[in-house]
């Protein structure tokens, strides 16, 4: 059983002084450590358009290794370029996950672009810094996953890790639309793809975490931290229709693997869901994890997935 302590609502763009292009949520956080500080780098928006239609930007804030309430810095431009007209990226960039790689630092980020018959498709891109994090170059104008045979469409939320000298990039791909209320949703799955040089990636072509709810559960943002001879995943999952609510909205689950290919889940000891009231009384989603000095937090998202920003919790025991 998995102890988690709420720590309260961490980040929310409307409590600061924020620049234009990050007016509304704060995304996915995924972490990156300094010595002195932590960078949480996440996805945000400016205001809707006329349409009443979002683009998606990255971006981080600095905040004090010893004091995590103590915000030192927030990026003033976004941290990746939108692509160019017709490019899979035009449109957003979202969610975002960064890891080192010798010199450099690497985002690895899902690239929106709009549709006629769906909303939206998605693909995964990378970009690389050679400035310490601060911007991010793409590797090219294309993605590096995309659609296949097996996967036809949102190839989405990147999360990668690096276990036994290979990258593990997790990630989740669509398995079909359906419709809600005449509206199209999609419904998607957690999977894998590995490399050795954490740009050409083998997918594994497996879903990796079965269904709790029923065949159109959708589950999103799995991420892999080893512990105690195991490697524990978390991630969120919702209901295929009518999820926007506290009844079929996210949840965080939970399973855990020996070797990273098959994977036994058991919600019921992740140790985190809803709150009773507030910010995260809804729903509860995309759980990040990270540690500083063999303390264990998750960032994770509330209501309305990020509208008002992330918060964080605290790993207080663990019994798996």
């Amino acid at each position: 059983m998995f102890n988690w302590e709420k720590m309260g609502l961490f980040f929310s763009p409307q409590d600061h002084n924020t620049p234009d292009w990050m007016k509304e949520f704060a995304q996915a956080p995924s972490v990156l450590l300094f010595d002195d500080f932590i960078r949480i780098y996440f996805s945000t928006r400016p205001n809707p358009d006329f349409n009443g239609q979002y683009i998606s930007y990255s971006g981080f804030i600095d905040v004090d290794k010893n004091d995590l309430k103590r915000i030192i810095r927030i990026s003033q431009k976004p941290i990746l370029k939108l692509g160019e007209l017709g490019c899979f990226d035009e449109f957003g960039t979202y969610p975002v996950s960064v890891i080192r790689h010798n010199d450099e630092i690497r985002a690895y980020y899902a690239g929106w672009t709009r549709c006629e018959s769906v909303p939206f498709n998605v693909a995964i891109g990378l970009g690389i810094s050679k400035n310490n994090g601060e911007s991010f170059d793409k590797l090219g104008n294309g993605p590096i996953i995309s659609y296949s045979l097996e996967e036809p469409f949102v190839i989405s939320g990147p999360k990668i890790r690096f276990f036994n000298n290979m990258y593990y990039l997790f990630y989740i791909s669509g398995t079909e639309w359906i419709l809600d209320n005449n509206k199209p949703e999609p419904i998607y799955k957690i999977r894998l793809a590995i490399s050795n040089d954490g740009v050409n990636f083998k997918k594994v072509n497996k879903n990796l975490v079965s269904d709790k709810i029923d065949f159109y559960e959708a589950q999103a943002s799995p991420d892999v931290f080893y512990k105690n001879g195991f490697y524990h995943m978390f991630f969120c999952y919702r209901g295929g229709r009518n999820y926007r609510n506290k009844e079929n909205g996210y949840r965080i689950g939970y399973a855990k693997s020996i070797d990273l290919l098959n994977w036994e889940r058991n919600d019921e000891i992740a140790g985190i869901s809803v709150s009773k009231s507030g910010w995260d009384s809804e729903m509860i989603s995309y759980p990040h994890l990270f540690e500083i000095e063999n303390d264990v937090y998750m960032f994770y998202l509330g209501n309305g997935v990020g509208k008002k920003g992330f918060g964080l919790a605290k790993l207080i025991s663990i019994e798996v």
